[in-house]
C-alpha cells in the first residue's frame, strides 16, 4: 500500500486511484456533486407523491409565528419552512425541497469525510452512496422535520473535526462550535453528540486542545449562538422538558424504544452497511492507522451508550453513521491491498452489488414511490408509519369545512375549531382558507402557548376527541361527522378518534379549561 506524501490519500493500485494537486480536489468534489445532484433529483422526482405529513403541518404552522423556541423543537426548522411559505407558498415540494439539499450536502461531506481519511476516489463515492441508502438518510430526505437539518449539523461536526485533527489548526474549534450552536437551535439532542466531542477529547490525545485558546473561543460561539433559544426557554420554565418527559414516557410505554439496537442495524443505517460501519468503529477505536482520529470513536460510543441508558428511538444516533462509513470504506481499501490480485478485484465489485441491493430495497421502502394500498405500500407500512401519516388530509379538511357550512349563519363568528393533535390543527391552518374557516386552536406543545382566543369561540367544532373525552369538558356534544380518507388507509385520523363533534357550553371557565386541555404530542 502506498501513501501518497502529506495528503495521507491511500493508493490501491487498482481502484481508482486519485491524483495529488487542485485537479484531483476538483475531480473528487465534483464526482461527490453529481451523486448528491442525483440523490436531489430522486427525492424531488418523488416528494410530492402522497400528501404533507402531520410533523410537517406543525412546523408549517409554527412557522407562521416566529419565535426563538417552541415547545418540541427549536427555532431552526420552523425558520426554514417560513422560508420554504415565502419562496414556494404552501407546497409539498417547495417545503421538501430544503430536506432533499439537506442529505445532498451529506452525501458530499460524507464522501469528503472519506477523502479527509485518505480514501480514493472510489472510497469517497462508495462512501457518498452507503450513506445515502440508509432508511433513515433516505426518509430525512423525503420528509420535512426538523431531524432532517440535525442529520446535517451532526455530519458537519465530524468532518470538521477531521479536518482539525489532519491540520492540527486549532482554528477549525470555531467552526466546529459555530456548527454546535447551529445544531443546538436545531434539536436539542445535539447535546448527545456535544458528549461526545468531549469525551473524545479528554481521553485521547486531543487534550492537548484544552489549553487552546480556540476551543474555548469556539465554545463561546456554540453558547452565543444558542443563547436566545436558551433565554426563550428560562421565560418560558423551560416547557421543553416537560414535553420530552412526557413523550420519551409515551415511547418507553408503547414499546417504541425497545428496537435500539436492532435498530442501528435496520434503521440508522441500511443493513448492507453494517460491516462497512462497523469497520469504521474498529478503525477508528482500535487500529493504528486511525490513532490519529480517536475522538471520533467516543463521537459515536458516547451517544450510544447514553441513549442505551436512557432508552432512546434508533434513529437518534443515524446522523452518527456517516463518519463511520467513511472510515469503514478506507480500512476496506487498505484491507483489500494485503489480498491477492484475484480476490483484490472482487471487493469493489461486491461492495458496489451490495450497496446497489440495499439502495433498491430500502428505496422501495422508504421514498414515497409506491402507489397506495399497493404491496409495496403496505409493506412500508408495516416498516414504518410515515406514508400512512401523509394521507388524507384534505379529506377532513373537506369534512370539518361541510361542518361548519351547516351552523348558523348567525353563530358563525362564535365558531372555533378544537383539535386534538397537532396534524389536525396544521391543517385546518394550512388548507381552510378557500372554506373561510377559522384558525384551529388546540392544548398540545405550542398551540397551548398561543391560547384560545379573544373572546374565547361560544361553539366548538371538535376533532381528535371521543364522546368519554369530551363529555366532561361540555354540557353538549353532537355527532356531526367523521374523519375519513379516500383511500381507505387506516391512519391516526381515520383510526384512533374519528369522530367530529360540535360542542357547546364549557363546563369551566376557559382560562380552567385551557388548563385542562393542555398535553403534550
Amino acid at each position: 500500500m502506498k501513501i501518497i506524501s502529506n495528503r495521507n490519500r491511500v493508493s490501491t493500485g487498482g481502484v481508482s486511484d486519485d491524483c495529488a494537486g487542485r485537479g484531483a480536489i476538483f475531480g473528487d468534489v465534483g464526482i461527490l456533486a453529481l451523486l448528491a445532484l442525483a440523490l436531489f433529483a430522486l427525492h424531488m422526482l418523488t416528494n410530492g407523491q402522497y400528501g404533507f405529513h402531520r410533523d410537517e403541518l406543525e412546523t408549517l404552522d409554527d412557522a407562521r409565528f416566529p419565535a426563538w423556541g417552541y415547545v418540541q423543537y427549536p427555532p431552526v426548522a420552523p425558520m426554514v419552512a417560513r422560508l420554504a411559505l415565502a419562496l414556494f407558498g404552501p407546497s409539498l415540494v417547495g417545503l421538501r425541497l430544503f430536506a432533499a439539499l439537506a442529505q445532498s450536502v451529506v452525501v458530499v461531506l460524507a464522501g469528503l469525510m472519506a477523502r479527509s481519511l485518505g480514501g480514493s476516489r472510489w472510497a469517497q463515492a462508495v462512501t457518498a452512496v452507503a450513506v445515502a441508502i440508509g432508511p433513515a438518510p433516505l426518509i430525512e430526505g423525503a420528509l420535512f422535520q426538523y431531524t432532517s437539518l440535525d442529520y446535517v449539523w451532526w455530519v458537519v461536526i465530524a468532518f470538521l473535526v477531521i479536518r482539525l485533527l489532519n491540520t492540527d489548526d486549532a482554528r477549525w474549534w470555531i467552526g466546529i462550535g459555530a456548527a454546535i450552536g447551529l445544531g443546538m437551535m436545531t434539536k436539542y439532542t445535539m447535546i448527545l453528540l456535544v458528549a461526545g466531542v468531549v469525551g473524545g477529547v479528554v481521553f485521547t490525545q486531543a487534550r492537548r486542545y484544552l489549553a487552546s485558546p480556540w476551543l474555548w473561543a469556539g465554545v463561546a460561539v456554540s453558547v452565543l449562538i444558542a443563547l436566545p433559544n436558551l433565554i426563550w426557554q428560562i421565560h418560558h420554565d423551560f416547557i421543553s422538558l416537560d414535553f420530552f418527559r412526557s413523550i420519551h414516557a409515551r415511547d418507553v410505554h408503547a414499546g417504541r424504544t425497545n428496537g435500539f439496537l436492532l435498530g442501528q442495524l435496520v434503521v440508522a443505517a441500511s443493513v448492507v452497511t453494517v460491516p462497512l460501519w462497523l469497520a469504521g468503529l474498529y478503525w477508528y477505536v482500535f487500529r493504528p492507522e486511525g490513532a490519529r482520529y480517536r475522538p471520533l470513536g467516543y463521537m459515536y460510543v458516547i451517544p450510544f451508550a447514553l441513549l442505551l441508558i436512557v432508552k432512546g428511538r434508533a434513529y437518534y444516533l443515524a446522523p452518527a453513521y456517516p463518519m463511520l462509513i467513511a472510515a469503514g470504506v478506507v480500512f476496506l481499501e487498505m484491507w483489500r491491498s494485503s489480498l491477492s490480485a484475484g480476490s483484490a478485484r472482487l471487493v469493489p465489485w461486491v461492495t458496489v452489488a451490495a450497496i446497489a441491493v440495499g439502495g433498491v430495497a430500502c428505496g422501495a421502502l422508504a421514498l414515497p414511490i409506491a402507489p397506495i394500498n399497493s404491496s409495496v405500500w403496505n409493506l412500508a407500512a408495516r416498516v414504518h408509519d410515515n406514508f400512512r401519516e401523509e394521507i388524507g388530509w384534505p379529506d377532513l379538511v373537506n369534512t370539518v369545512a361541510d361542518v361548519y357550512a351547516a351552523q348558523p349563519s348567525a353563530d358563525k363568528p362564535y365558531v372555533g375549531i378544537l383539535t386534538g393533535n397537532y396534524g389536525e390543527a396544521g391543517a385546518v391552518n394550512l388548507m381552510g382558507s378557500p372554506y373561510g374557516l377559522p384558525r384551529a386552536i388546540s392544548g398540545v406543545n405550542t398551540y397551548w402557548l398561543r391560547g384560545y382566543g379573544n373572546p374565547p369561540p361560544q361553539t366548538l367544532i371538535v376533532l381528535g376527541y371521543t364522546r368519554d373525552q369530551t363529555a366532561p369538558l361540555f354540557k353538549m356534544c353532537s355527532l356531526a361527522g367523521h374523519a375519513t380518507n379516500r383511500y381507505g388507509v387506516d391512519n391516526e385520523e381515520r383510526f384512533n378518534q374519528p369522530e367530529i363533534y360540535v360542542c357547546r357550553g364549557p363546563r369551566m371557565p376557559w382560562p380552567d379549561l385551557w388548563k385542562v386541555l393542555r398535553h403534550f404530542g
